[in-house]
């Protein structure tokens, strides 16, 4: 492995491990010691400095170095960021998750839209986006940044779980009761035309975005051009 390849691990593990250890082990001591605002403002400045570095060594690694599993895999990659979008769209509306006030009274209510699905719209959001890049098998810069994500979110759900037991008791084990971890994808039709408009809307959105970014045509422009 390159040193460009080594420092993309390292800053990724220093992404993945400050989000961890500050959501977690060390939440209640920093709050304690700054207060939620401070704490906030500390996580924010962490979690930008630590994305910067991932993004800049990405950056600098080879860019194209495996050999994909072409057309298939192009196309398995598109089709897998509609129900993702769809996912992410709908999980900002009615999110007892989200730090917002009143959420002791949304976990109590029952689960619409998205949430029927899982009660960790976003996260399995980004679980799909990283299975997506891995199954494209287009580089090894790719597959570690995208396998770090999918082990962030989708681990970070089961831990967020813990963490909203804790601090919301009885409401969040009423919306455990009533939701599911694993998705239930079979639902996703039912969610609402609303969400499923505005999920197409970003990923016809970030397709055409994908070529600036990352350099790189995917989605409908693979083929539209």
């Amino acid at each position: 492995m390159n040193s460009a390849l080594i420092q993309l691990v390292a800053a990724n593990v220093t992404f993945v491990g400050t989000h961890f250890a500050m959501s977690h082990p060390l939440r209640a001591s920093l709050v304690k010691a700054l207060g939620e605002r401070g704490f906030q403002a500390v996580y924010s400045l962490v979690s930008l400095a630590a994305f910067a570095w991932v993004a800049l060594a990405f950056r600098a690694a080879p860019p194209a170095d495996l050999p994909s599993n072409g057309e298939a895999g192009w196309i398995i990659a598109t089709l897998l960021m509609i129900p993702a979008l769809v996912l992410f769209a709908g999980s900002f509306a009615g999110n007892p998750a989200l730090p917002a006030p009143g959420a002791d009274k949304l976990a109590r209510q029952d689960p619409r839209g998205v949430f029927t699905v899982t009660r960790h719209p976003m996260m399995w959001a980004f679980g799909l986006w990283a299975l997506a890049h891995i199954i494209l098998f287009w580089s090894t810069r790719t597959l570690i940044t995208a396998s770090a994500m999918g082990f962030l979110a989708l681990i970070g759900a089961h831990l967020q779980d813990r963490k909203k037991e804790a601090l919301m008791g009885e409401a969040w084990a009423d919306w455990e009761a009533k939701t599911s971890y694993w998705p239930r994808f079979g639902r996703l039709f039912a969610v609402g035309w609303l969400w499923w408009a505005i999920g197409i809307a970003l990923w016809l959105l970030l397709s055409w975005l994908h070529r600036i970014v990352a350099g790189i045509d995917a989605g409908v422009m693979l083929w539209l051009g």
